[in-house]
């Protein structure tokens, strides 16, 4: 894993109108699964290393074959708009640089879509493009989502933010003679939505991704859900105090999809989907799954360099990471959305406070979602308010994701620009920084438009 460190340098990009400041982010918050590898693992990456192959760890079907992927060829779909060129040459250079098989952009300006597109390959082996609006795991970029749910509810009375979490869980109660925490009782919704809840994952280890120790530990068959999960870390020690300080949680984060069900009195997913994205206008957007077999219609495939790993399903035996080395459905509220970059274009123009396009949350709603939410980021000009990474002063906001197999970014800035850019392998060879890479790319491209157009795509991707 990587950790936030949450110390990014600021730097401008000139434009013909004016200077942009760029929300230079941290390394990517989610770095699951970097673990030793197999001996297998360690054959099959030497295998890809130098091959000169685009891609390799993957096939159409989740197997492990190298990738004829010519380097040069990368298709682009969609609508193609000459005033956005610089998307099209900064997105390719980059996927060809470090051998990525497949991304989507959505750009929004003023409100309007005016970028939607496809690059490279949903299926690397059959040679199938990209859709502009094909489905991707998103990881992380599910926590906003989340915390627009959390906030919803609280905007209609349903739930405290200052409500005690646990107390709200009384059915998932900690293994038997183990020892509770007493701080555990102390934790708010509020603390849990801004990552003050008292996990430090690189001080002790991120439960989401122990789905088999878990298991093992509670007496179950792995994997863990998430339910499974909270009940073992009730009966384990926090690593602070909560509201002490900042530590990305994603675990803090499956806590508050149970606290939806509970209030909610349905599945999270469902409440999500009904409540909170089809009034935006969004009807594709899924829980994802781990096994290939269960891929969504119009998901595509996904790639990683790092070989095999054991699966934490039943079945075991050695797996692409991407489809089964960790449960994504024990991660649906911290990181198991399934959606198009289209998609997560309409959903950050539904919640930017901006007036180009009617929000789902009140300005008050809005502001306190954006708003420093402790004091432990006095002096930072940047802060993790609930859901999203803010820099104040100028505007903008943003959540990136990383799962084996997914980068996602997601982005708001202050002058009525968003975009949501998606890809299906984060890590294609050792040592890459592409994920490092991949925001200030899309500000290079950003800095070389002169003129946005006026037109709205949002109607051409139902």
């Amino acid at each position: 894993m990587v950790r936030a460190t949450l110390c990014p340098t600021l730097y401008t990009k000139s434009s013909t109108t004016e200077q942009r400041p760029l929300p230079v982010r941290p390394p990517p918050i989610v770095k699951p699964l970097r673990r030793a590898r197999t001996r297998v693992a360690r054959i099959a990456l030497a295998a890809c290393s130098g091959s000169g192959l685009v891609a390799c760890g993957g096939g159409g079907d989740g197997g492990t074959a190298p990738l004829p992927i010519e380097p040069v060829a990368i298709p682009v779909t969609g609508t193609a708009v000459p005033q956005l060129a610089s998307f099209d040459r900064v997105l390719t250079d980059l996927m060809k640089k470090w051998g990525i098989p497949g991304g989507a952009i959505a750009v929004v300006k003023d409100g309007r879509l005016v970028l939607a597109r496809g690059y490279g390959y949903s299926d690397a082996v059959a040679k199938d493009p990209v859709a502009p609006d094909a489905l991707f795991r998103i990881a992380s970029v599910s926590k906003p989502i989340t915390a627009v749910a959390i906030l919803e509810l609280a905007e209609q009375g349903k739930l405290d933010l200052d409500a005690r979490a646990f107390a709200m869980l009384p059915n998932l109660t900690p293994p038997s003679g183990s020892t509770v925490d007493p701080r555990l009782a102390d934790i708010t919704i509020r603390q849990l939505l801004s990552h003050l809840g008292g996990w430090d994952r690189d001080r002790s280890y991120d439960p989401m991704f122990r789905a088999t120790q878990i298991a093992q530990s509670l007496g179950i068959a792995s994997p863990a859900s998430a339910e499974a999960v909270i009940r073992y870390m009730r009966g384990q020690p926090l690593d602070f105090t909560p509201g002490e300080r900042y530590a990305y949680s994603n675990f803090g984060y499956a806590v508050l999809g149970r606290i939806i069900e509970r209030v909610a009195g349905k599945p999270y997913g469902t409440y999500v989907r009904e409540s909170v994205l089809q009034p935006m206008g969004i009807t594709r957007m899924f829980l994802g799954h781990s096994l290939p077999q269960d891929r969504l219609p119009g998901e595509v495939h996904y790639y990683d360099g790092g070989g095999l790993a054991t699966s934490v399903f039943p079945s075991g035996g050695a797996v692409p990471v991407p489809y089964g080395a960790f449960n994504i459905e024990a991660m649906d509220s911290h990181g198991g959305w399934v959606a198009s970059a289209v998609d997560l274009a309409r959903f950050i123009t539904a919640v930017d406070g901006l007036t180009t396009r009617p929000d789902v949350l009140r300005p008050e709603t809005i502001a306190l979602m954006t708003a420093a939410p402790a004091k432990v980021w006095d002096g930072s000009p940047f802060h993790y308010a609930a859901g999203w990474l803010v820099r104040p002063a100028q505007g903008n906001w943003w959540h990136d994701g990383s799962l084996p197999g997914t980068s996602a970014l997601i982005v708001r800035t202050g002058t009525g620009l968003a975009w949501a850019v998606l890809f299906n392998a984060r890590s294609m060879s050792a040592g890459s920084t592409f994920e490092q890479e991949v925001d200030p790319a899309v500000w290079q491209a950003v800095g070389q438009v002169t003129t946005w157009p006026t037109h709205d795509l949002f109607s051409q991707y139902p």
